[in-house]
């Protein structure tokens, strides 16, 4: 029987590259592909594959909040993440999303082969770098308490889609027909965000979304 999978990323490069791979390998079946958090929430609603490898950085819903998602929805999913860096407070926020495993974009065939058989099992696995970045960042955390508090504490999911949506430059009216909710709804899930965050502009706004690793600069 195949392992059927979701591969999921905005380049359409990589994605060709890992199914090109994945299904290089025995046993590995690439079912479906998708460019955005969305679709990819969509496909995996449809299809239940075996294994969804995602990518954290994606337009109109990240990879994060995508997970978080399809695991709510499916307590069985398994979700590999895949990021360009080892940033250890995306790689947590991933992890706490529902992620069973988190590599980077670079890592070898081999590792990937490895990472998705473990992830596909019901096992974790942390690409080579990611476990010791994840270690010192709870070091550093242990030694600091007054850390910021993480975006999932302040916002709302509801409000963490807005963000993302007005900081990939979206107009509020837009981000109201993407989300099938009012202008009125939207203006109030911007307000909002605004107060929570203290921020006095959709520039500060967008600058936070980037360094909490909601959208990039792409």
């Amino acid at each position: 029987m195949s392992l059927t999978i979701l591969v999921a990323d905005d380049n359409s490069v990589v994605r060709l590259g890992l199914r090109t791979l994945l299904e290089a390998e025995k046993g590995f079946q690439v079912v479906a592909e998708a460019g955005d958090g969305r679709a990819t929430i969509a496909m995996e609603s449809e299809l239940h594959p075996d294994l969804v490898v995602i990518g954290v950085s994606m337009p109109n819903l990240n990879g994060i909040e995508a997970t978080r998602q399809i695991v709510e929805r499916n307590r069985q999913a398994r979700v590999l993440a895949l990021s360009m860096n080892s940033d250890a407070r995306t790689a947590a926020r991933m992890l706490r999303a529902g992620a069973l495993g988190y590599i980077l974009k670079r890592s070898s065939p081999d590792e990937i082969i490895r990472a998705a058989r473990a992830v596909a099992s019901g096992n974790t696995f942390l690409g080579f770098g990611v476990a010791e970045a994840l270690v010192q960042a709870y070091l550093r955390l242990a030694r600091n308490h007054d850390s910021e508090p993480e975006v999932e504490v302040l916002l709302t999911p509801r409000e963490r889609e807005v963000l993302q949506l007005l900081a990939e430059g979206h107009s509020t009216k837009a981000t109201a027909a993407m989300l099938v909710v009012s202008i009125k709804t939207a203006e109030t899930h911007r307000r909002q965000i605004m107060d929570k965050l203290g921020l006095r502009s959709i520039a500060e706004l967008t600058k936070y979304a980037i360094r909490e690793g909601i959208t990039t600069l792409e």
